[in-house]
């Protein structure tokens, strides 16, 4: 059997397991694995600018942030539709993404990831400031009669399972095919020899800019999907911490791998939900467990997988 089909099979068998596991997991669970699902369609997203292009972002909590007020705000304020407002959601991440990728991609390296976190600081203290129209840290809830797509009640555990299902599966799919494209082996090329890169003739920056919109595009329907099936949007999801967390996801995982991003979520999110079970210290628990496994193996789950046994992972 050849790598690209070996390929194939791994990837839909996965999808074809999550989809299985709906009619086999407890209540408890499948509201665990809807939320990994978005979380890991997130990574994915920081995935393709930070494993594939190189760029390290620390204010990717922007983006999520972005897609999830666009997605809340019209349909609190403007009485959009759930499925329309997931657009508002797409459309306010990529005007943000274009805004910073216009100043951000001016700078390389350390200038990248300052830029990009003061950019998450500002989007965050923006939130808080116009507070009587976000309610500021508190938040807000969508009610169940607004959390309707077509006929379908996204209230529903099952139905925000399937919609959870469907958004994780379009963007591990879409992931897939990039990974193997031209232009996502012109965005490796990006990430290991730049110079190179543009001797050959590439304009990088351009290539820069499509990795990133494309990065937050995907970022910000993950957080508009989120607030539309999870049913509340929050300042903490614009705070510094949500843009460290896709990081550890995809270091954990595999940076660089399709797989790792859901792989390093789902690992990273029952160490937390197994540990804080026993103990209150479960952040020290799981703070030791990822520096043992960051020892082991420092490319990630998957990459070390890719590494040592099944290099046709893409």
């Amino acid at each position: 059997m050849d790598d690209l089909r070996k390929s194939w099979l791994l990837h839909l068998g996965v999808l074809a397991l999550l989809l299985a596991l709906h009619f086999v997991l407890p209540a408890y669970h499948q509201g665990n694995l809807a939320r990994i699902m978005v979380l890991a369609t997130f990574a994915m997203g920081y995935n393709i600018l930070f494993g594939y292009t190189g760029l390290l972002s620390l204010g990717h909590a922007l983006f999520f942030a972005a897609g999830m007020y666009g997605m809340g705000l019209s349909m609190v304020h403007l009485g959009v539709p759930a499925g329309v407002s997931v657009g508002f959601g797409l459309i306010a991440g990529l005007v943000v993404a274009a805004t910073l990728g216009s100043l951000a991609l001016r700078t390389e390296g350390v200038g990248f990831m300052i830029v990009t976190l003061m950019f998450a600081q500002a989007g965050y203290l923006t939130i808080l400031y116009f507070g009587q129209l976000t309610r500021g840290d508190e938040g807000f809830v969508i009610h169940q009669a607004e959390r309707v797509f077509l006929w379908l009640d996204l209230s529903d555990p099952s139905t925000r399972y399937f919609g959870a299902f469907s958004v994780f599966s379009v963007t591990f799919l879409t992931l897939f095919v990039v990974a193997r494209s031209s232009f996502g082996q012109v965005l490796v090329a990006i990430r290991e020899n730049e110079e190179r890169t543009v001797m050959l003739g590439y304009n990088v920056r351009r290539y820069k800019l499509v990795a990133l919109l494309l990065s937050a595009g995907i970022s910000a329907v993950a957080g508009a999907v989120y607030g539309v099936l999870f049913g509340y949007v929050g300042a903490t999801f614009a705070s510094v911490q949500y843009s460290i967390f896709p990081l550890l996801w995809v270091l954990l995982g595999g940076a660089g791998t399709v797989l790792g991003p859901f792989i390093g979520t789902l690992f990273m999110f029952y160490l937390i939900d197994l540990s804080s079970g026993f103990t209150s210290a479960y952040m020290l628990i799981a703070g030791v467990v990822l520096v043992v496994l960051t020892l082991f193996a420092p490319r990630g789950i998957v990459g070390t997988m890719r590494q040592r046994f099944w290099k046709w992972i893409p």
